[in-house]
């Protein structure tokens, strides 16, 4: 599933650099209730305190499924950068930088790439502040 995640977010990206946000908005969207069977905005709404406790202990989920909510975050993230909305991005980084790294810390193997994923939002959060 996260390979299929994969491709689907580097559609996303494309049409981000490409500046067709909409699509790409309606295509999260998409994504979000296919493979989470929520709405974004029921992510969306949780705050960030509560983000791992209610998806794992109130919602069920497993690790794979916040790995997924991580990734759409970042694409979230990224979403909003493009738009302009900096509080927006701001927000969509610390929830997947905080997913990645409650993964990162509950998995017992090295993922260079999900290091590399973190890497790259602590550097977009960092530039956000500035």
């Amino acid at each position: 599933m996260i390979e299929m995640l994969g491709d689907l977010l580097a559609g996303i990206f494309g049409l981000i650099r490409k500046g067709d946000l909409t699509q790409a908005s309606e295509n999260l969207e998409r994504i979000y209730y296919d493979l989470l069977k929520e709405d974004a905005s029921f992510f969306r709404l949780i705050p960030k305190e509560d983000l791992t406790h209610k998806l794992l202990d109130e919602h069920n989920y497993t690790n794979g499924h916040l790995e997924i909510v991580a990734e759409l975050f970042n694409a979230e993230a990224e979403l909003e950068l493009a738009k302009g909305n900096m509080a927006g991005a701001m927000e969509y980084s610390e929830k997947s930088l905080l997913l990645f790294e409650f993964i990162d810390l509950e998995q017992k193997t090295l993922s260079m790439e999900r290091l590399d994923k973190m890497t790259a939002i602590r550097d977009r959060i960092s530039g956000l502040r500035e």
